[in-house]
């Protein structure tokens, strides 16, 4: 079941958490102190963490009937909140946007976006072990781009003699379709995971008109979609070696692809596109760990990711045929780390580390070809000061090849008695302007519409100091955790309009030639990269989970989030913030023999989401009802059917669309979802 919600410095042990991989068996065990890594850098217990972390497991997340990433941050954090369009997913966290929230797997980095949106269909639920969440910045472990939070997945990996094959099956309404197929082996030390995730969805709109362009009385048909389709596959390999208990190898390659499926151009309606988004990725990984003693290793790892995407065309256009492909961008990185754990002392944990990311980009528009490399060294020491204080100190100084040096600290303080936790957090945050934001040079299209877009390379690094304070009790039964938090950034790198005059225009048509002469008449403003912010967010975190009675867990964490902006003098709400959210859920299971039943009701409820400069997008409240039905058949085969309803009561934004309207809820309305989960040991 679902756990309370950690936020900044405050966590509790998750209760009911699966020790298994398999999230489903009939008869299940649970540990109320589960094994985390990513708060400290080190594996240790969730309760003993000074910087806990929240997690998100398996078993959790296939309670709830979850098959993507996005929806499982969505439905079981609140201060998560997403908006899905063509060019991948805006996430928000802690009231910040996607640059500010580092993504890693493993450890490493996830990179690739298109806009700032990121392409979560990368991430391959098959093969996730748990998700592990830290609020706040977190820099000093992790470097540039944690500075609202960061968001760990843990893949999981074979560890007992076994051939298993798996397959498990989502459908639901509007063409959902999750399918993912696995294959694990494991003897003597040798393991290997073969796993295939294919996902689709079809475009659905829900109000089949929009208001005319420069009114808001007069309505036409649009096929826009409000949510877009699209076709993916991920292909993973992952290989393991220990062939001792102190040495651990491990190497391995994920091949994922997307693309779009919106509504062709038509002549008699509008809203359709000439073309498909079309998304390639290829990560893959070398890594090992030596352990000298419980106490001592020492790992390293590298890893190198590349993503690209561009434009297929469905329509003939002018200067297209059909099938045509023109990329638009194609980012790669490389990162290497090595890191040592040790442990000077017995009551200690000192981590000394250093890692080297080089990046690339080459972008079509402007003919951009960059690179930066950033070099970083790091220490942390955490130490029991007396019997119940905790301390923890970190510092981490990088050298970037644009920005030179910044030094990164962090200190945390701990105190525990009894069943109570209270803990303080200082940590400082720094993000390095990406290299489209420093060099972007963008031309494109949109409904006749001139978009222009120019980096900057006068900008400086935003920097971030965060706050935090909690309060925490836990025992069996119950587990209560109250945090306030303040998170500053300082020379928040914003995208500016600036308004077209004769003289910039002129500017503009020589810059980009293939301006038409009617798009440039339309064009009213371009937008330019620049430091001219500040941002200041304020929170309050509550989160309570309790074991009612055998078999029944029940959990509410709720997040306020007060996230404002500063041009100049003026003081605004950070766009797409949400100031109140909540996420609900009760689970219950019982198992006869050898049929488990398991019944999980969810809901998320949130408030208002602002645009400063549009309509805001109205709150909601969304319940699902999701049951499973666990048939341990034989010691070798499982089988698990599942259903359930999502949007229990049909909640819809059927507002009719607008240059000035945004939203915030995308759900289709009330859905039925039906699954199975084959799983077959040898």
């Amino acid at each position: 079941m679902i756990v309370a919600l950690l936020s900044g410095g405050a966590a509790f042990a998750q209760i009911h958490q699966s020790e298994h991989r398999d999230s489903s068996m009939t008869n299940r065990t649970y540990n109320l102190n589960p094994i985390v890594v990513t708060g400290s850098g080190h594996h240790q217990r969730l309760k003993s963490t000074a910087t806990p972390v929240h997690v998100l497991t398996n078993q959790e997340i296939h309670e709830q009937g979850i098959a993507t990433f996005d929806a499982a941050i969505q439905r079981m954090m609140p201060q998560v909140s997403l908006a899905p369009n063509s060019m991948g997913t805006f996430l928000r966290m802690n009231g910040l946007g996607n640059k500010y929230i580092l993504i890693l797997i493993n450890g490493q980095k996830l990179s690739g976006d298109i806009s700032n949106n990121v392409d979560l269909n990368r991430i391959n639920m098959s093969r996730v072990k748990r998700i592990e969440v830290l609020d706040g910045a977190a820099s000093s472990l992790y470097g540039s781009d944690a500075i609202a939070g960061v968001i760990n997945i843990i893949t999981d990996q074979p560890t007992q003699n076994l051939i298993c094959v798996s397959s498990d099956t989502r459908l639901s309404g509007h063409g959902q379709l999750t399918q993912n197929v696995g294959l694990d082996i494991f003897k003597n030390g040798f393991g290997s995971n073969t796993s295939f995730t294919h996902d689709r969805a079809d475009s659905y709109r829900n109000n089949d008109y929009e208001y005319v362009k420069g009114s808001e009385t007069d309505t036409q048909l649009s096929i826009a979609p409000l949510s877009t389709g699209f076709r993916s596959n991920i292909v993973g390999q992952k290989f393991t070696y220990s062939p001792n208990k102190r040495l651990a190898l491990n190497a391995g390659v994920d091949l994922s692809d997307k693309t779009t499926d919106r509504p062709d151009t038509r002549t008699d309606i509008t809203g359709g596109t000439d073309y498909e988004m079309r998304y390639r990725g290829v990560r893959w990984n070398v890594g090992g760990i030596y352990k000298f003693t419980s106490k001592n290793s020492l790992q390293a790892d590298f890893t190198v990711d590349r993503f690209r995407y561009g434009k297929e065309y469905d329509v003939e256009t002018k200067s297209n045929a059909v099938g045509d492909y023109v990329q638009s961008k194609k980012q790669r990185s490389m990162e290497g780390e090595a890191k040592a754990i040790l442990g000077l002392t017995s009551h200690s944990t000192t981590i000394f580390g250093a890692d080297w990311r080089k990046e690339y980009l080459k972008a079509t528009s402007g003919n951009i070809q960059q690179d930066v490399y950033t070099l970083a060294a790091y220490a942390q020491h955490e130490i029991l000061l007396f019997n119940h204080l905790t301390a923890t100190l970190g510092l981490r100084l990088t050298h970037h090849e644009t920005f030179n040096q910044h030094l990164t600290p962090k200190a945390t303080l701990m105190y525990a008695t009894g069943n109570f936790r209270f803990r303080g957090t200082y940590s400082a945050g720094f993000r390095a302007p990406g290299l489209d934001e420093l060099y972007y040079h963008y031309f494109s299209v949109n409904r006749g519409k001139a978009q222009i877009s120019f980096g900057n390379k006068d900008l400086t690094p935003e920097k971030s100091h965060y706050f935090s304070l909690n309060t925490e009790y836990r025992n069996h039964i119950l587990a209560v955790s109250i945090t306030g938090y303040i998170n500053r950034i300082n020379d928040m790198v914003v995208k500016n309009n600036v308004e077209v005059d004769n003289a910039s225009l002129a500017m503009l048509r020589t810059e980009f030639p293939e301006m038409t002469d009617d798009q440039a008449a339309k064009l009213e403003h371009y937008a330019l990269y620049q430091n001219s912010d500040k941002g200041d967010v304020k929170g309050l975190q509550m989160n309570v989970s309790a074991n009612l009675f055998r078999g029944f867990n029940l959990s509410l964490n709720y997040a306020y989030t007060y996230a404002r902006t500063k041009s100049g003098d003026e003081w605004r709400k950070l766009e797409r913030s949400i100031r109140n959210a909540a996420t609900i859920a009760a689970n219950y299971h019982h198992a006869w023999g050898k049929y488990g039943l398991n019944v999980n009701m969810s809901g998320r409820l949130q408030s208002k989401t602002y645009y400063p400069d549009y309509e805001d997008a109205p709150g909601y409240g969304i319940w699902n009802l999701h049951t499973t039905h666990s048939f341990d058949c034989t010691r070798w085969a499982f089988i698990e059917p599942n259903i359930g309803v999502e949007n229990l009561f049909n909640k819809v934004d059927r507002r009719i669309d607008s240059t000035k309207r945004k939203y915030a809820l995308y759900s289709p309305g009330r859905m039925l979802v039906v699954g199975m989960k084959l799983r077959l040991k040898m």
